[in-house]
This record gives C-alpha cells, sequence and structure tokens, in this order.
C-alpha cells in the first residue's frame, strides 16, 4: 500500500473535496474591485491549509530576528488620520521583527530573498500591526495565488531541494512577478543588515481624520543608517562562515549602544484621486510614483532594547494586519485583504487559541472580551462576570455609534472572479522597466544583470529558460539581450565536453 497518488491528469483544478475550483488565480470579490467574500471556500481552503503546513516554525518569515523600540511622532498629519498614536509629540512603544521570506530556521541570513519588515505598536487603543517587507511591492496581486508563490519557493518534494528552476517556472508564468523580482534580483535582495535596509508597509491602507475624510496611505521607513548591501560573492562567503549575519549584526549593535532607526514618512492620496489614477492604487505589484505622491515626514522609528528571551519574545511573537486602531483601516488591496484573514488564523495554529495573551503580544490597554476558554488560557474574567452579551450585569458592550461602521469604500457589481481593474498606465512591466532604466545606475543595472544570469544559470532549462529571455526583454531590451548572452555563455562554460552519451544502465548497449 503506498499513500502517493497518481499524477494529475491535465484536468481541472478542484477542491480538496474534488468539487471543481471556480479559479486558480482571483478571489471571489463584490465587483472587479470590492471586498474579497468570505463564502469564497476555495480561497479560505487554501489559505487555511496553507498555514497549516509546517509544525511549529512559521510557514514563511521563519529566519527572523528582532528588538523593541519606540516611535515618535514629530510632525503634525492630524489632517490625515485621527489614529491617536500618530499625533504630533506621541511616543508609542514597539516590537520589530525583520525575517527572510523563503528560508527555514536555520537558513543563512544571507540567502537572496525579501526581508519581512514587521511593526507592532503598543498603542492606548490597541496594537497596531504593520507586516511589510523591505521592498515596496510584492511578487502577486491576489492572495489566491500565495500558497501557490510560497510553493515554488521552497523545495521539491521528492529531493528536499530548492531549485531555481520551479522559481523562474513560476516567476514568468505570472508575469505581474516583474517589478518584485527586479528588486529581488537587485542590490536590495541582499542588504548588508537589516540596519541597513528600508522598510515599507507595502500596501495601501485607508486613514481617516476626526471629520470623517479619508485618505489613501502608503507607509515608508527610511533608514537613517543609509542603505547598503552584500555582493552575491559576500552573501555566499557570510552564508557559510557566519549564517545568522544579520542577527549577530541587529543585537550587537543595540547591545553596544548604537541605536538603529528609521524616518516614517508616508506618501498621501487624497481618496477621490484613486479611480482616476494612472496605476491602480491598490496593486500590490504596483507603486505610487513619487513625484504625484511626495513622501511626508512622520516621525522617527528608534530600536534600542534587545529581547531578554529570544523564543518568548521573538519567536513566539505575533503580526497581524487585521491589527487596526480607529482611524486607521484597510482599503480594496486583496493582497491585504486575504493577509486580515490568514495571518491571525497562521497565529492560532502555530502559537496556539490565545495566542494574544502571550506577553509580547498582550495590548498595554485593558482587554475587554467575551473570549474564553481554549488551549493554554491564562486570563480569565472574574466568575461573577457574563460571558455573554448583550447581558443585564454591567458587561462590556461594542459601541456601535462610536466604531459599528468603518469609513470603508464603495463598491458596486454582480458577484466575480476577476483581476483587478485596468488604469491607464498599468502593465506588468511597466514599472520594472521604469526602475531599470530611470531609478538604477549604471553600476546597479550591471549587477542586477550579472544576478539575474548566475541564478537563471543554475538548473533552469527549456521551456523556462526561453521564457526568462523574453520575461527580461518585456522588462527591457538591453537587458534581456545581456540575460541571454550571459546564461548561454555560462551554460556553455559548464556544459560536460563533446564525447560518447552515456550509456543508461540496463540498456542493451550496456550488456555488451
Amino acid at each position: 500500500m503506498t499513500a502517493v497518488q497518481p499524477a494529475p491528469d491535465k484536468g481541472i483544478t478542484t477542491t480538496n473535496a474534488g468539487a471543481p475550483a471556480g479559479s486558480d488565480n482571483n478571489s471571489l470579490t463584490q465587483g472587479p474591485q470590492g471586498p474579497i467574500l468570505l463564502h469564497d471556500h476555495y480561497l479560505i481552503e487554501k489559505l487555511a491549509q496553507f498555514n497549516r503546513e509546517r509544525v511549529p516554525e512559521r510557514v514563511v518569515h521563519a529566519k527572523g530576528s528582532g528588538a523593541f523600540g519606540e516611535l515618535e511622532i514629530t510632525e503634525d498629519i492630524s489632517r490625515y488620520t485621527k489614529a491617536k498614536f500618530l499625533q504630533k509629540g506621541k511616543k508609542t512603544e514597539m516590537l520589530a521583527r525583520f525575517s527572510t521570506v523563503a528560508g527555514e530556521q536555520g537558513s543563512p541570513d544571507t540567502w537572496r530573498d525579501p526581508r519581512g519588515f514587521a511593526l507592532k505598536f503598543y498603542t492606548e487603543d490597541g496594537n497596531y500591526d504593520l507586516v511589510g517587507n523591505n521592498t515596496p511591492v510584492f511578487f502577486i496581486q491576489d492572495p489566491i495565488k500565495f500558497p501557490d508563490f510560497i510553493h515554488s519557493q521552497k523545495r521539491l518534494p521528492a529531493s528536499g531541494l530548492r531549485d531555481h528552476h520551479m522559481q523562474w517556472d513560476f516567476w514568468t508564468l505570472r508575469p505581474e512577478t516583474a517589478h518584485q523580482v527586479t528588486w529581488l534580483m537587485g542590490d536590495r535582495g541582499i542588504p548588508k543588515s537589516f540596519r541597513h535596509m528600508d522598510g515599507f508597509g507595502s500596501h495601501t491602507y485607508l486613514w481617516v481624520n476626526e471629520a470623517g475624510e479619508r485618505f489613501y496611505v502608503k507607509y515608508h521607513f527610511k533608514t537613517n543608517q543609509g542603505i547598503e548591501f552584500l555582493t552575491q560573492a559576500e552573501a555566499d562567503e557570510l552564508a557559510g562562515s557566519a549564517p545568522d549575519h544579520h542577527r549577530q549584526d541587529l543585537f550587537g549593535a543595540i547591545e553596544q549602544g548604537d541605536f538603529p532607526s528609521w524616518s516614517l514618512e508616508v506618501q498621501i492620496m487624497p481618496y477621490a484621486e484613486a479611480d482616476s489614477y494612472r496605476f491602480n492604487p491598490f496593486d500590490l505589484t504596483k507603486v505610487w510614483s513619487q513625484q504625484d505622491y511626495p513622501r511626508i515626514k512622520v516621525g522617527t522609528m528608534t530600536l534600542n532594547r534587545n529581547p531578554e528571551n529570544f523564543f518568548a519574545q521573538i519567536e513566539q511573537s505575533s503580526f497581524e494586519p487585521s491589527n487596526f486602531v480607529p482611524g486607521i483601516e484597510t482599503s480594496p488591496d486583496k493582497m491585504l485583504l486575504g493577509r486580515i484573514f490568514s495571518y491571525a488564523d497562521a497565529h492560532r495554529y502555530r502559537i496556539g487559541t490565545n495566542y494574544a495573551e502571550l506577553p509580547v503580544n498582550r495590548p498595554k490597554n485593558q482587554v475587554n472580551s467575551y473570549s474564553k476558554e481554549g488551549s493554554m488560557r491564562h486570563f480569565y474574567n472574574s466568575p461573577d462576570t457574563a460571558v455573554y452579551a448583550p447581558n443585564s450585569y454591567g458587561g462590556p458592550h461594542a459601541d456601535e455609534e462610536k466604531h459599528g461602521n468603518p469609513a470603508g469604500w464603495e463598491s458596486t457589481g454582480n458577484q466575480v472572479r476577476s483581476p483587478y481593474v485596468k488604469h491607464a498606465e498599468d502593465g506588468d512591466f511597466v514599472q520594472p522597466g521604469t526602475l531599470y532604466r530611470e531609478v538604477l545606475d549604471d553600476a546597479e543595472r550591471e549587477r542586477l544583470a550579472a544576478n539575474i544570469i548566475g541564478h537563471a544559470s543554475n538548473g533552469v532549462h527549456e521551456p523556462v529558460l526561453s521564457r526568462v529571455f523574453e520575461y527580461w526583454t518585456n522588462v527591457d531590451a538591453d537587458l534581456g539581450k545581456k540575460v541571454e548572452e550571459g546564461v548561454r555563455a555560462k551554460i556553455a562554460e559548464t556544459a560536460p565536453a563533446a564525447g560518447p552519451s552515456p550509456v543508461a544502465p540496463g540498456s542493451e548497449a550496456a550488456k555488451l
């Protein structure tokens, strides 16, 4: 008896129950730009099962480091948001966790990979979590693709080895990845340290002021240590000689009193301009031009305290985009909407039902909740407190008048599985082309090409290889030509010398 299933035929995708899947690419939304619907069972099934694939480390962002600090607001941005912790003069205790995305717990810090940039602010209105990366964009546009994307970046099921061919197969079949892959293969793909990289909220969020006016916002955390990177050769050497290089650097700098800091800046888009902006402002594979929406200084984030116990305070820390405070809400960003479910669900599985009670995750303000019981429950109400709402005994109740309805956004249309509505200049290769030609300098362009060549010439074969060349030609014709010439030259260098063809064991020729 074997547990291995026969290879699937080339029919349609099904749910785990065998029913036909509605789409592999688009979640069910209320209109093309509306909210994702909870009854999209296939989306929930994919995300919920994906969250339970590994025990006990995080499925993604498993290898990480962190420290405590504070956010100080130095500018008046009250015209944009009523969030109390973002008002001028406020100082808020916070926790930061930096990580690689695809590597496991014991993987080297210096693999080429995006870096997670997760922040927890312990505000007077509860915890606010901002979960981003050291890049302003991401690989995909819809959360239904997230498990597939991560599978392609992990390990082959038979050998347990990472595989460049598998990575490029996914990337080239999903051209929306081009912007993030351009970032990844450039200098920012291997920062010198966590201190020497920027951080981004990446998603689009909605800010609401006291008057109820709405603004879309993107967060930028600009490192005050300066952007520095490792070359591929330096990173490869450190992977063998100092695999915890980034963890050691962060801990050591803070221990010595060299506290790293970042300037918090935001881009603000008036609510009414979103529909007509030249790029879809909610597409996580796109950025907003800083010429259109310049960065505005908000304050400074400083890390000044190392954890006392790595496991209790960093490994058991949980960050979830669903942790909002009044004045900050979600937007039509589909990846953000999917993560709002996925992250909290992952924590319930990985840490436990009552993960929010752990000291590192527990908010500083009073918690009034009717949640009860479950594994590892250690905070509870007095026995004379009702366990339900509404009740006749003075128990807490929701303030529906003040907090019942979010400011939100308008949406109409039938329930559809649809990609984002295209705006005037939307295109998968537009912004990566601009990044290559107009943002990178000559030296950065040369390193980008060299990094792509080195990666794509390591185990990638046809038909994927031809798609790799087309992919980069679509980003920029000159870059595509360099990549193709470089990869073909490298493959030719490593090809075995011409000679008799190897004889397959068991063949007729082998018997002679």
